[in-house]
């Protein structure tokens, strides 16, 4: 499954996408041929922050609208229920795919610095405390 609308985005740029207001969302449309309905999703959308959830949708709307009906007996059901769907913005996959994207991201997490005595924190030198270089026993670690 393809996620249309992040080409030339970095993973922190999506994240705070993600923070200010973006979902990643996707739409199904059924089509019916008198005895056969086929009920499919799309590809996922990111919806960047303050653009419409149902703007993407609508192609998948006109697709139920004039090809989801005819099946008999489930083209009615799935058609209105996909037409509900896609008005009320989508399913939202923001939490699935973000934490998919997150585990698979290796620059994700690598920003924050722990100040764990004795740890190289990246600056060239040791972060201990106390006198003689002895380890104060305790973590600052941000929650």
């Amino acid at each position: 499954m393809n996620i249309k609308n992040i080409e030339g985005l970095s993973g922190d740029q999506i994240r705070s996408m993600v923070a200010q207001g973006g979902k990643f969302v996707m739409y199904k449309y059924c089509i019916s041929i008198i005895v056969m309905t086929f009920n499919n999703a799309s590809d996922i959308h990111f919806i960047h922050p303050g653009k419409s959830r149902v703007t993407p949708g609508l192609g998948h709307l006109f697709t139920n609208l004039f090809l989801g009906w005819w099946g008999i007996p489930w083209g009615p059901v799935y058609t209105i229920g996909n037409i509900t769907t896609i008005l009320r913005g989508g399913k939202d996959y923001t939490a699935e795919i973000l934490a998919t994207f997150n585990q698979n991201d290796p620059t994700y997490g690598t920003g924050t610095s722990y100040n764990i005595p004795g740890q190289n924190n990246g600056d060239n030198s040791y972060n201990t405390s106390g006198a003689n270089n002895q380890s104060a026993g305790t973590y600052n670690i941000p929650q």
